[in-house]
């Protein structure tokens, strides 16, 4: 995979700051003349990657998250988020549909969510170090 382009943005895990995250990804993302669902697509899933870190990385507090979002060759753009809060125990529970640490107020669909608005979804995390979830949307010509 041969990077055409790259951007790294840092802001506090603060709510109001999801839509920022959003929207820069987005800006970033225009360079390749997406379609209204491919942006669509993309910014609903960086949305819950950072509704991810704001209520279950840094529950009681505030911390930086970190994004970084790549260009490649074939139209492939990867962008990843990543926190240096709680961390994730168990991967692979965290990912089932429905399940949540978030109390009742949350659905547990994030990382669904993610899944279904990409082409690819990988998680690594360590408890007590963070949490890195990197996410692929190809984005081809005919969608």
């Amino acid at each position: 995979m041969k990077v055409l382009n790259e951007m790294k943005l840092s802001f506090m895990s603060r709510s109001v700051n999801e839509g920022f995250a959003r929207g820069a990804v987005s800006a970033f993302l225009m360079q390749l003349d997406p379609t209204v669902a491919q942006l669509a697509d993309v910014k609903t899933a960086v949305s819950e990657a950072v509704t991810n870190c704001i209520v279950h990385a840094y529950p009681n507090s505030a911390g930086i998250i970190y994004i970084t979002a790549k260009i490649a060759e074939g139209r492939e753009f990867i962008v990843s988020v990543r926190d240096k809060g709680c961390g994730i125990p168990d991967i692979k529970q965290a990912m089932e549909p429905l399940f949540t640490t978030g109390g009742e107020e949350r659905a547990g669909l994030g990382f669904a969510v993610m899944q279904s608005f990409t082409d690819k979804v990988r998680v690594t995390s360590k408890p007590g170090k963070g949490t890195t979830v990197t996410m692929i949307k190809r984005l081809r010509e005919d969608d």
